[in-house]
């Protein structure tokens, strides 16, 4: 009987009975809809039976067919774990090559490198500082932390990590009245200047434009003026007092992903760092928010 029906026909149906939708399964397995209507009808026509009925463009289940999706959830799962142990034989002791902004780098992430290692992982955290869209390929980068700012290709797997929140803070020797704004991010000021909290400031304080957030970092701690910046890009500044918030710290709509060319489930290392940064970033918006 096995020889009648192929893994990938299993597959197929396997999705539609898990989402209940034959357009969901088609998004999720990167295929159209025809594509799966016809392995679900070579299923039925090799075992002579009905899987689905069709009411009211409604997709139910038959009892045959539930029968089939208990039995390929089990063999699945199985699978799953034989795939997963043969992955983390591959990828064991191969560095995880990881493309970043340089700013969140330098003050967020590079601090909590070492102890990321000490975790005792087999494979090492290449850090490569970059902006704006990746080439995984011709740069050897496995994944990417980027913001949702921009549009990175659907053929981009992503997976979200945390929002972005953003505060306008100075030195409190400070007597300078202009604004440092970073001129990296694209639409910056106008996605900002519809948040209450930030559109009177920026109105009302003349600003200085310079390249990049570190910069403003650097010199709003010099006392050249207040400088609106990312809530993760200031915390040892905070802690030790060398900053003093004007505004409370808002999300200002965007969001930082991991990016990777490949499925991140399917390499181990990818997410062990997500769920690593997930956390960490969640540690520092409880600490700073």
């Amino acid at each position: 009987m096995i020889e009648k029906i192929s893994l990938n026909s299993l597959k197929f149906f396997y999705f539609v009975a898990k989402y209940g939708s034959v357009t969901l399964a088609a998004k999720k397995l990167f295929v159209t809809q025809s594509a799966v209507s016809k392995q679900i009808y070579n299923i039925e026509e090799s075992l002579n039976i009905n899987l689905f009925e069709r009411r009211n463009k409604s997709l139910l289940i038959t009892h045959e067919g539930e029968i089939l999706f208990n039995c390929c959830q089990k063999v699945f799962a199985q699978l799953d774990e034989c795939l997963t142990e043969l992955n983390i034989n591959n990828f064991e002791n191969k560095p995880l090559v990881l493309s970043c902004e340089p700013t969140i780098s330098m003050k967020w992430l590079i601090p909590r490198l070492s102890k990321f290692k000490e975790m005792g992982h087999d494979f090492n955290v290449v850090l490569l500082t970059g902006g704006g869209i990746v080439d995984f390929e011709i740069n050897n980068i496995d994944i990417a932390i980027r913001r949702n700012d921009f549009n990175w290709g659907e053929h981009v797997f992503s997976e979200k990590i945390a929002d972005e929140y953003m505060v306008i803070v100075q030195n409190p020797d400070s007597t300078t009245e202009e604004l440092l704004v970073s001129s990296s991010r694209p639409n910056f000021l106008n996605s900002l200047k519809k948040i209450n909290e930030f559109k009177d400031f920026l109105k009302n304080t003349p600003q200085v434009k310079l390249e990049h957030f570190y910069l403003c970092l650097e010199a709003c701690l010099a006392g050249l003026g207040a400088t609106i910046i990312s809530i993760y890009m200031i915390e040892k500044e905070l802690d030790r007092g060398a900053f003093q918030k004007l505004t409370p710290a808002i999300k200002d709509n965007s969001s930082y992903y991991l990016l990777s060319h490949t499925k991140i489930s399917d390499d181990p290392r990818k997410l062990i760092f997500l769920n690593w940064i997930k956390n960490e970033m969640e540690e520092s918006q409880l600490n700073h928010l």
